[in-house]
């Protein structure tokens, strides 16, 4: 058993190291050598506007069902119009820029590295270098340059979506009445929303208690006389 242990923490330590060491000479190769534009085009291309669609659906979709849920539950405390301060405030912080990295990881990550791979595996990697090419220079300045371009990008398009479709829904399909809804997201910081959640929470559970012991108390009545 200690010996896979220690076997797998020495596969791990040594993978860990050629990361370490590809992003060092990457980063070296970035600020030292001289960027190819047609390779950083079509890069952009790949990641960002194929991208496109992946990243639209999911933040509409993300937006849409954070609003109707916060929306529900703001609801019965009668704080309709602060929900689109917590999509947006969720969207920005949190939802927007990790479900970004996450569908551009899967799409693009996994191409990449279908394509890294089979460039190793038919030894074509090997072939630039006695063409007198460096492999990071021609392979992997290129995608990390598009990512570092492209990425934030998509993120910032992410969050816009998700906040304008949670504002489509909260309007037209829930009823929210839109006069202080714009006001209540520039109005609430990131303080102001955990201070609203905090008592809608409150409010909440006090309702769910007093509502819980009149119920009790009607259904007693009620069975005494079956």
């Amino acid at each position: 058993m200690n010996f896979f242990a220690n076997k797998w923490i020495a596969e791990w330590l040594q993978g860990l190291g050629r990361i370490t060491l590809l992003c060092q000479e990457a980063v070296h190769s970035l600020f030292t050598r001289k960027v190819i534009w047609r390779d950083l085009a079509y890069q952009l291309h790949f990641i960002g506007v194929k991208s496109q669609s992946v990243v639209l659906i999911t933040g509409a979709f993300t937006g849409m069902v954070l609003c109707a849920q916060t929306y529900f539950q703001f609801h019965k405390v009668r704080m309709d119009t602060a929900t689109l301060a917590v999509v947006s405030v969720s969207m920005a912080s949190e939802l927007g820029p990790v479900l970004t990295a996450l569908m551009v990881a899967g799409r693009v990550g996994a191409a990449m590295a279908a394509e890294l791979g089979t460039m190793k595996v038919t030894e074509q990697i090997d072939a630039l270098r006695t063409l007198a090419t460096h492999p990071v220079d021609y392979l992997v300045v290129p995608r990390l340059l598009s990512a570092i371009i492209a990425v934030p990008l998509l993120n910032a398009e992410a969050i816009a979506v998700g906040i304008g479709a949670g504002y489509m829904l909260g309007i037209f399909l829930l009823g929210i009445d839109p006069t202080y809804l714009w006001q209540n997201m520039l109005k609430y910081t990131s303080t102001g929303v955990g201070r609203a959640t905090t008592e809608a929470v409150v409010y909440s559970s006090i309702t769910i208690l007093i509502s819980n012991f009149f119920l009790t108390i009607s259904l007693s009545e009620l069975l005494s006389y079956l």
